[in-house]
């Protein structure tokens, strides 16, 4: 047996935004406009391919008043009226009139749940007690939910109403609700029927089994990115004729550009990847606010807000092997010259915390054929990784715990907060240092640093509280 849920209310009061974030799915259409829904759709949940329930969205009530008194003058006993409901359905189903009853109380008729919507930040009204009626006159398991959408709370009003209507009431923010809130919501659908309740505690346990399969599955994405971002480079031929003075400042900049626009990129696509891990196809990220500090890979406080202070640099020991050595070095049939500043002008004075004052190794490379090659890169500066991984973390904690009644962008903007990458414990980071060295020098263990950065999208941190982030 699949539990089905028909989420029913009065028009615009939230259930498309109830049924979107507990079937996990963006592509349900949420509008500020009453009437938004016109037909019943089904959304399933499925783990592992398997359906683990159903809701169904329906359109609200519109003309409630003049269900209940059909059903009034019909009705002889309480015993009746079930039939009586299922009567109106199959008298009305081609009544324009009735349309938008007929379409939600089909389901019910059908077997369904009710899972009834009420905006807890407007203040109650009578009016609602007809359709609560309506619904009480189905004999269907029900529960209710107040959906808290705006800022006022006249919750407790809700709660004295519906208690005499509904088995079981909660509040519930269906636009901010996380992972746990979710979970919560599912365990009291299990009370409102014993038939139901084995199906949706194995939903419980397989949507919680599947959430630890997504993060190590996040992990392993971002161990992936990370360890080719710290092997990339650009190259580009030099003309064959050409002297130390013709490997110019420019084609420098252009090659270090292009190992900057290659690695954001990367990262772009990476993120795409983990989204789509939770189930977001479509989510963009919003440009930081007004007046927040921008959050471009490259720019300066965002590494001092992302990576590690110089002072956990210096513990962790990745000043030192294979990350070490941030200075630019141009060879060239043994002998060497240094090649201007370069990327450093991007870092200004950031100094000695990001490794010396440039980002990316510069080489002049000799081919077989007597060509010659100038190449831009790997990026050696020791917080190189660390700023990669805060960024990654933030990005994965948002996704992680947005639900999908939320459209807007996810934003990324950023408070004055510093060192992100300093909260983790000094085992975690001494770990991931030495993954980092590895996979900079072409041999990353990817399984091992996966378990490990498992373990870091995992931390709350003082989590939550200290993530550098404002949400939307």
């Amino acid at each position: 047996m699949i539990p089905t849920f028909a989420v029913v209310g009065h028009p615009n009061k939230g259930k498309s935004s109830i049924v979107a974030t507990l079937a996990e799915d963006e592509r349900i259409a949420i509008g500020t406009t009453p009437g938004t829904t016109r037909r019943a759709n089904a959304h399933k949940l499925l783990v592992d391919d398997e359906v683990q329930y159903i809701l169904v969205d329906t359109p609200g009530f519109q003309r409630a008043r003049a269900v209940l008194d059909w059903l009034e003058a019909r009705s002889g006993s309480a015993s009746d009226r079930p039939e009586l409901v299922a009567e109106f359905v199959r008298e009305h189903d081609d009544d324009e009139r009735f349309h938008d009853e007929c379409e939600l109380l089909k389901p019910i008729v059908a077997g369904a749940g009710i899972l009834y919507v009420v905006d807890g930040t407007k203040p109650y009204g009578r009016e609602y007690e007809l359709e609560m009626q309506i619904l009480q006159w189905t004999g269907s398991p029900r529960m209710a939910l107040i959906n808290m959408i705006g800022e006022e709370d006249f919750s407790l009003q809700w709660r004295q109403a519906l208690d005499q209507y509904f088995s079981i009431v909660r509040v519930f923010d269906a636009m901010n609700a996380d992972f746990d809130n979710r979970i919560s919501v599912l365990r009291a659908f299990a009370e409102l029927d014993e038939a139901w309740r084995r199906p949706l505690e194995a939903a419980v346990v397989a949507l919680e089994r599947e959430r630890q399969r997504r993060r190590k599955r996040s992990a392993r994405e971002i161990a992936g990115f990370i360890s080719e971002a710290l092997v990339m480079v650009e190259r580009e031929n030099l003309p064959l004729d050409a002297d130390d003075s013709a490997v110019s400042e420019a084609m420098h900049s252009k090659l270090t550009e292009r190992l900057k626009s290659r690695i954001s990129r990367a990262e772009q696509q990476s993120r795409e990847n983990v989204q789509a891990i939770y189930r977001w196809r479509t989510l963009t990220l919003q440009a930081s606010s007004a007046g927040l500090i921008e959050t471009e890979l490259f720019a300066v406080a965002g590494w001092e807000l992302f990576g590690l202070s110089e002072t956990k640099l210096l513990i962790t020991g990745v000043v030192s092997g294979a990350l070490a050595g941030g200075g630019v070095d141009a060879l060239l049939g043994g002998a060497s010259m240094l090649l201007g500043a370069g990327i450093g002008a991007l870092l200004g004075g950031a100094g000695a915390w990001f490794g010396g004052h440039e980002l990316a190794k510069v080489k002049v490379l000799g081919e077989a054929l007597g060509g010659r090659v100038l190449q831009v890169g790997p990026v050696k500066v020791p917080n190189f990784p660390w700023v990669l991984l805060g960024r990654a973390w933030v990005h994965h904690h948002l996704v992680s715990e947005r639900n999908h009644a939320r459209r807007e962008a996810v934003s990324l903007s950023l408070s004055d907060a510093r060192n992100l990458m300093d909260a983790l414990p000094d085992e975690v980071r001494k770990s991931l240092s030495r993954h980092f060295g590895s996979a900079a020098d072409g041999n990353p263990d990817l399984s091992a640093m996966t378990a490990v950065l498992e373990q870091v999208l995992s931390l709350e941190i003082e989590s939550a509280s200290r993530l550098p982030v404002q949400q939307p």
